[in-house]
């Protein structure tokens, strides 16, 4: 283990955290404490919770897998009630849930919890899963004299948000933090810190690379945007591909226009205020004649249109002959804004999103302008987020700042040889 897992594991804390930095190896650290909280009885349950369904598949139940075969603990893993039994005269059994829905955790007692990722929930949903969790926690296991119930969590740090109201403002009595920061994992691939100072907005570094709590949600949403640092004079040339963002709104339609200059995103144009999703094929069309069009649109546009009932505003731009590039669902808005502002400026000084700003005017006032209001969503009562809505979406899509994910086990050295 890393210095700072170690510490955690020996943890003899009631509520403890695990709050670091991407890749300094929570998940691993999540199944050692679960595996060794299971072999203290094979009459014990331990609840094992991931914030979707998704990553419970993904990477919560093959990491446990891995860690009773090397073990050498016979198992079977029942993916319909997501649960691993164990064949063990040594270890019990895991239960593994979501906390998507916080309602969903009754039925069963477990003696040891542990919680990934729980920031990445809206605080109240977090503040509900908790006491779901702890709620559940009271199993007495046959064979433990003295049983210690206990619940675990692990965590990036998301702002000042649950993990912080919790463990760090003014926590209560059993809950004890450990933060540790991404370059305490020495296994990690030589180029991962330096690749994730490029991705990220300086803003998001201290979290997302320290795990420290840091302001992500007050001022300006895209602050450091600066019309002359991000400016350019690009302009179309007649074999450019045009990526067009486009966001719905009636008598509000927005589209913004991008070009790709070395790879990297340049507006070039910007269609405001427009009528309906029929005035947007046409105005595009007449505007950017013999050009490849691909749209990217807001994902509620496979919705039914408001011009038509019974044409969705997709197929609309569809039959006009515009590819359409679109999800079934959009990012997070926490997800695309960190995507915009990480190409506005990232931790390594570069700005790689330029936009032209005598041809882009509402765009680029929009991208000055922005706050968050009061709930620490971007504020659309100034209605400046339409267009900043529409340019976000190819740019969340095509240089998404996703979390980085490290394969091999953070605890095996000769894996990342």
């Amino acid at each position: 283990m890393t210095e700072p897992q170690a510490e955690f594991f020996g943890l003899d804390a009631k509520f403890p955290l695990f709050c670091g930095g991407f890749g300094v190896g929570k998940t691993e650290t999540l199944a050692n404490c679960a595996t060794r909280d299971a072999l203290q009885s094979s009459d014990s349950l331990i609840a094992l919770y991931e914030p979707t369904y998704d990553l419970v598949r993904l990477i919560l139940a093959p990491r446990m897998e891995e860690k009773l075969s090397a073990l050498g603990i016979r198992y079977k893993y029942n993916k319909q009630e997501n649960i691993i039994y164990t064949s063990s005269s040594q270890c019990g059994d895991f239960v593994m849930r979501t906390l998507e829905n916080p309602a969903r955790i009754i039925g069963y007692e477990s003696y040891r919890a542990h919680v990934d990722e729980i920031d990445t929930l809206k605080k109240v949903q977090a503040t509900l899963a908790w006491r779901k969790v702890i709620a559940r926690n009271r199993q007495k296991p046959k064979g433990i004299p003295n049983p210690f119930n206990r619940v675990s969590a692990y965590t990036t740090p998301e702002g000042f948000s649950f993990a912080y109201d919790t463990w760090a403002k003014d926590p209560k009595p059993g809950y004890v933090m450990v933060q540790a920061p991404t370059a305490s994992n020495p296994f990690l691939p030589d180029d991962y810190i330096d690749t994730l100072r490029a991705s990220y907005p300086p803003q998001l570094i201290q979290a997302y690379l320290e795990g420290r709590f840091v302001n992500l949600t007050s001022g300006a949403v895209y602050p450091e945007f600066s019309r002359t640092l991000n400016h350019c004079d690009t302009e179309i040339r007649p074999d450019d591909v045009l990526h067009v963002g486009q966001d719905f709104n009636v008598g509000k339609m927005a589209s913004i226009v991008y070009v790709m200059r070395e790879g990297w995103p340049h507006a070039v144009a910007e269609l405001v205020k427009l009528r309906d999703t029929p005035d947007v094929a046409e105005k595009l069309k007449s505007r950017f004649p013999g050009h490849q069009i691909v749209i990217y649109p807001d994902a509620s546009g496979k919705n039914t249109s408001s011009k038509s009932a019974s044409v969705s505003d997709l197929t609309i731009l569809q039959n006009a002959g515009f590819k359409i590039r679109a999800k079934d669902s959009n990012p997070r808005i926490k997800d695309r804004v960190n995507a915009v502002n990480a190409l506005i400026l990232n931790d390594a000084g570069e700005r790689r999103l330029k936009v032209n700003t005598r041809n882009c005017p509402t765009f680029t006032e929009s991208l000055e302008q922005q706050a968050y209001d009061d709930h620490g969503e971007p504020d659309k009562k100034s209605e400046q987020d339409h267009t900043n809505d529409a340019g976000g979406y190819p740019l969340a899509l095509l240089f998404p700042v996703a979390r980085p994910t490290v394969t091999q086990s953070a605890h095996v050295p000769h894996m990342h040889r």
